[in-house]
């Protein structure tokens, strides 16, 4: 708890690592994730430091990854995510099996598609025989209609053509069926008409060779007269990519080719079946540990960049590290220095060393499944300073409370903590955790915070009594309808709620709001001045917390003058004026009681008139009223120019008036025990606030103090404090608005939607009921839930960013970012290997 309220206690330490065992050492860290690293080489590029060459065979491994990766999804092979933390070796050690894997699947791959083009070569050639000779065919019969003393064989035969002195040649081939339009007219424009061209579509799809989409191609067969025309036919088909193959210039010799090609095709089926079975077994091989080898490359790259960090002394036989690290990790930093010179041999242990930094460390907050959400909400506003106090532990409870105080409603509640449990109980299922959908992973991360938030939902339900819009009779009503009088009921549509009159109001209800105001048409009035109160009450309440909270930083830093300067005059303001305003609340409440409810005076009226110091004719609250609110009124306006002036003028006094009085002070305090690390960072801290000097060996000060600074600083916080507290007191009326607002949404879904299909008492109103139970779930769940939930979690976000961090946090630290395996990236899809 000491940790998740201040952050944990660092420190500067010197790591002196042998050669040797530098690799093994900072392995050793990575699995453990205590320390972050400095950098030591801030002037050297990236490309001139010492492992340059070993980074980029990790990223050669990474590129043959990849190109495994693709192989394994382009087989369908699925890839096992095991839960395993293989350590990190050398590099050549891994290097040598993925060279040896990469050339292996390289040479069968390309066996592959060797094969595979053959065969779509063949299986193209087939179709081209096959279509071209319905062509001849069926030119052979219309020359022999026209010419019956010529034979069949003999009017298309080529050799026969070539017999008859004609010069008569033939190119046939496919292309891809979007072209064939344009590649008819290529041929006729050029051609000038000296051309014919059959064609006719292929029934199946092919598989194009560069794609290896499936396409439709067209078959063609073109007849031209004389070697130029030839010449030019080709030229066209080149330009069209279009597949050409010899054209036979017999039947006899197109059988045999037809014949051939029909062996060559079931052979090659053969052997590329073989094929593909033992690239798939090589493929499955692989997938089993190609997990292991992503996460040892990623290790390896991870470990050389960390050594690019340190800097190696004149024998070069030693590596020098700096590095931030918890003080209480310290002792499991030296174990694992000594592990890692164990596992790599070293005659020399490597060793730690703790060394004294004015510089201001990283902020480190150990947080567990719970609370890490809670502290995401505060490091989005800013990361801590070091060692402030931690908004996180506070926030735990304030966060949801506030929220619900919003949403109150306990049958929305009750869904979102049943949803919010759910997420809670599966949270070690890989489906729901390694998503790519953002939004379900932003509410899987928050499940804690939506289970908090549905459980207080719950109990601010129960005490609005507000469950759906309705109202819940557990304990009976405390007020009596029997006595209102029958006249009542009979003459008036709307029940107003009066405790006035006699016999009506029999007590208060056990726990939360009567239900029979639910019935009552000054509900809304009555809930109206109920809500509001409670939201100024909270917001004073919240604020007072916040202001107290920044005692603990001014005692941690040693800044005591702070208590009676700023803390103090902070306090009194508030209180003084707006703790008044929480305190007629009460009194009004406890004092007045519904007897004398009308002539109860109004509290509205008696603070503006406090302010105005008026108020002579009107009621008071209770004797001596007059006096203790201007008493209260002067106190309030004399803290002002207490938190204006205090601060700036005692540190002008702590600069100057010091050295007249002789006495000889270090940073501001005394007594400061020089040993102690965290003093020298409480003393830099207090040293730049302060703004004091240290004369150096040249007589010259150092970081001289800036009295206009310093006082143009304080009356911008001065003045951003004393608007802010009514701005702020007033921004927490925000949780009646927003409650209110819920409330009457879902009253009038309710009415809009349930009240439709509970009015129809007929058969067929069962029936109608379950479309309508339908839609007034949806629109429950997506505007009630979900666009209200949000609008209530952001509005819960404001008050503790704006209202109540402001007045103790600074949020302006580091995070402390330790070097760990555990925080890469585990899934393939984030690897961008892929």
């Amino acid at each position: 708890m000491s940790s998740l309220l201040r952050g944990e206690e660092m420190c500067l330490a010197q790591l002196f690592l042998q050669s040797g065992s530098a690799y093994d050492c900072i392995s050793e860290l990575g699995e453990l994730g205590l320390v972050e690293f400095r950098d030591l080489n801030p002037s050297v590029t990236a490309f001139q430091r010492k492992h340059v060459n070993e980074i980029k065979k990790c990223e050669e491994m990474e590129r043959i990854l990849g190109y495994l990766l693709r192989e394994v999804k382009k087989a369908d092979i699925s890839l096992p995510e095991r839960d395993v933390n293989p350590v990190a070796p050398l590099p050549k050690h891994v290097m040598e099996q993925l060279q040896r894997l990469e050339v292996e699947l390289g040479e069968v791959t390309r066996n592959k598609e060797k094969l595979q083009r053959n065969l779509l070569e063949l299986t193209e050639y087939t179709h081209m025989l096959r279509i071209t000779r319905k062509f001849v065919q069926r030119t052979a019969e219309v020359s022999y209609e026209e010419f019956p003393f010529l034979e069949k064989e003999t009017m298309m035969d080529y050799s026969s053509m070539q017999r008859l002195g004609a010069k008569l040649g033939f190119i046939s081939g496919l292309i891809q069926r979007v072209k064939i339009e344009a590649f008819e007219r290529m041929l006729w424009r050029v051609c000038k008409g000296y051309t014919i061209l059959s064609y006719a579509e292929v029934e199946e799809y092919l598989e194009n060779p560069d794609t290896g989409e499936p396409t439709k191609c067209v078959v063609f067969l073109i007849s031209y007269w004389g070697d130029q025309i030839g010449q030019k036919v080709k030229k066209i088909c080149d330009c069209y990519h279009c597949h050409v193959y010899p054209y036979p210039s017999s039947n006899e010799e197109r059988n045999d080719v037809v014949e051939g090609l029909r062996t060559r095709i079931q052979d090659l089926h053969t052997v590329l079946n073989r094929t593909e079975d033992y690239l798939r077994q090589v493929l499955i091989k692989a997938s089993e540990s190609v997990y292991t080898w992503v996460i040892q490359v990623k290790k390896m790259k991870a470990i050389y960049y960390i050594l690019n960090l340190c800097s190696f002394d004149v024998t070069n036989k030693c590596l020098i590290a700096e590095v931030w690290c918890p003080v209480n990790d310290i002792p499991t930093l030296r174990r694992a220095l000594e592990e890692g010179s164990r596992k790599s041999g070293a005659t020399v242990p490597s060793f730690v060393n703790r060394i004294p930094t004015s510089d201001t460390p990283p902020t480190l907050i150990k947080t567990n499944k719970f609370t890490s959400g809670f502290q995401n909400i505060v490091d989005a506003y800013g990361v801590g300073s070091y060692r402030e106090v931690n908004p996180a532990p506070f926030t735990i409870i304030t966060f949801p409370f506030l929220f619900a105080v919003m949403f109150g409603d306990l049958g929305h509640g009750v869904i979102m903590a049943v949803f919010a449990a759910w997420m809670v109980l599966c949270e070690n299922n890989r489906k729901l955790k390694n998503t790519r959908n953002e939004i379900w992973n932003t509410f899987f991360e928050g499940r804690y915070i939506i289970l908090m938030m549905g459980l207080f939902s719950i109990y601010t339900g129960l005490i609005y009594n507000d469950c759906f819009s309705k109202s819940l009779n557990i304990f009976g009503s405390g007020w009596s309808v029997k006595a209102m009088g029958k006249e009542q009921w009979e003459n008036n549509r709307f029940l107003t709620l009066d405790p006035n009159v006699t016999g009506v109001f029999k007590g208060p209800y056990p726990l939360g709001i009567d239900p029979i105001w639910n019935l009552a048409s000054n509900r809304l009035t009555f809930l109206n001045s109920y809500k509001m109160k409670m939201s100024v009450i909270l917001g004073i309440i919240h604020m007072s917390f916040g202001v107290i909270l920044s005692t603990y930083n001014y005692l941690h830093f040693r800044k005591k003058y702070n208590l009676y300067l700023v803390f103090l005059p902070e306090l009194l303001f508030l209180l003084c004026l707006f703790g008044y305003l929480v305190f007629m609340i009460l009194y009004k409440w406890l004092a007045f009681s519904a007897k004398d409810s009308r002539h109860a005076p109004s509290i509205l009226i008696h603070f503006i008139n406090m302010f105005l110091m008026q108020g002579d004719g009107l009621q008071p609250l209770y004797p001596g009223q007059t006096g203790l609110q201007i008493f209260l009124v002067v106190i309030a306006v004399l803290s002002v120019p207490v938190l204006l002036l205090g601060k700036p003028v005692y540190l002008y006094w702590l600069h100057n008036g010091s050295h007249r009085l002789g006495l000889y002070r270090v940073s501001g305090y005394e007594r400061v025990r020089r040993n102690s690390e965290e003093e020298l960072y409480l003393m830099r801290a207090h040293d730049m606030e302060e703004g004091s000097s240290h004369r150096g060996e040249d007589g010259k000060t150092s970081g001289s103090f800036d009295f206009a600074d310093e006082l143009l600083h304080q009356a911008i916080h001065t003045i951003e404090y004393c608007l802010g507290c009514v701005s702020n007191t007033a921004s927490y009326l925000r949780l009646w608005a927003l409650s209110l607002a819920h409330a009457q949404l879902s009253e009038v879904l309710w009415a809009m939607v349930m009240r439709v299909g509970l009015r129809m008492d007929s058969t067929l109103g069962v029936l109608f009921l379950v479309p309508v139970f339908g839609l007034f779930a949806v629109l429950t769940v997506s505007i009630l839930l979900v666009m209200e939930g949000l609008s209530a979690f952001l509005h819960a976000l404001r008050l503790h960013w704006v209202e109540f961090q402001n007045k103790f946090y600074g949020g302006t630290g580091v995070k402390f970012c330790p070097f760990a395996f555990s925080l890469l990236p585990s899934s393939f899809e984030h690897d961008g290997l892929l």
